[in-house]
């Protein structure tokens, strides 16, 4: 196991090499250039060499990437054009609320999809199944920012059971660690504060869960009908095994691998950043800022944020992979 790890882990340095090559030439490609973002349209052609200069763009591509990977390194992601903050400010203080908000997405998904994709299996042809099959089919259709917008005017702005924006309420005075605002209160013991939190997080994780529950749904019933013709499964329930028994340690357990697969897809595309759903919300996480830095031109804010996603992807299905012994006794990491 520990192998296994110390040689995934070795293979993210070659990726996350490529990443950042093709990155940073693709960033210089784009129209404009960093000087149209820190100058405008209507800076001289003078301002614009000087602000080449200072950012050291009129030097050799090698030596300008070579300059930008030992940044890398340093883990000095430079200053955002656009806020005149650090990049790995902006990060620490956005990252935890997509984080959030990415965890309360699947707590619904998983809470939700697994269960309904087994008894959809379990009663193929019947209503459930049906009704879980077409259910998954308009969820996956559904567009996450109309769906926001439904959930917004009904249950916030008509009803008035949730709040409509934010991650919390900023008249709480809630104190402030690690920016992950349930955690915070948690640790802090200010029950008010995390019961907010989690309250602000509803309506958005049920727009962001959509499509990840439609999946998990779909994938989960294949899956459980797959296992539920083979052999073995027969065979545990002819030597009068109970229906737990052969639910568990028998059906669930052999149909998760493709399960978790998908999962951990799922949760590292959210991770990248919910843009529709955070722009509906008003939601402060990195989704939202990514997609206002490109419009921006923010070059340090791009290069910084998506190396930073990429990592969290690669570690994210890294412990897919460590989870598949552990469900399947079958796979065994060598």
């Amino acid at each position: 196991m520990f192998r296994f790890i110390v040689r995934r882990l070795l293979q993210l340095i070659p990726t996350l090499f490529g990443l950042s090559l093709l990155l940073f030439i693709w960033l210089r490609r784009l129209p404009g250039g960093p000087e149209t973002a820190i100058l405008g349209e209507r800076g001289t052609p003078e301002m614009r060499a000087a602000i080449r200069r200072n950012l050291g763009l009129d030097e050799p591509i090698l030596v300008q990437y070579a300059r930008f990977v030992r940044r890398l390194i340093r883990l000095d992601l430079g200053t955002s054009t656009s806020t005149k903050r650090a990049v790995t400010t902006e990060f620490i203080e956005r990252f935890p609320g997509t984080v959030e908000l990415t965890i309360m997405a699947m707590i619904i998904a998983i809470g939700i999809g697994i269960p309904l994709g087994y008894l959809a299996a379990r009663r193929r042809g019947r209503l459930l199944d049906h009704l879980s099959v077409g259910g998954s089919l308009i969820g996956i259709c559904i567009p996450v920012f109309f769906l926001a917008y439904v959930l917004k005017a009904i249950f916030s702005e008509n009803l008035g059971w949730f709040p409509s924006s934010g991650r919390q309420d900023p008249t709480l005075g809630a104190t402030r660690i690690t920016n992950f605002f349930v955690l915070d209160g948690l640790m802090t013991r200010e029950w008010d504060a995390a019961a907010d939190a989690i309250w602000h997080l509803v309506l958005p994780g049920l727009a962001l869960a959509s499509i990840p529950l439609a999946i998990i749904v779909r994938i989960t019933r294949a899956s459980v009908l797959e296992v539920l013709n083979e052999d073995f499964v027969r065979t545990a329930e002819a030597k009068g095994l109970t229906e737990r028994t052969v639910r568990n340690r028998h059906v669930l357990r052999n149909s998760m691998l493709p399960v978790v697969t998908s999962i951990g897809l799922l949760t590292g595309g959210l991770l990248s950043g919910a843009v529709l759903t955070e722009t509906v919300f008003a939601f402060s996480g990195i989704g939202a800022f990514v997609a206002e830095s490109i419009s921006q031109r923010d070059y340090p804010v791009l290069m910084g944020f998506i190396m930073i996603i990429a990592v969290v992807y690669v570690l994210v299905n890294l412990l897919v992979d460590l989870s598949y012994s552990l469900i399947d006794p079958r796979v065994r990491v060598r």
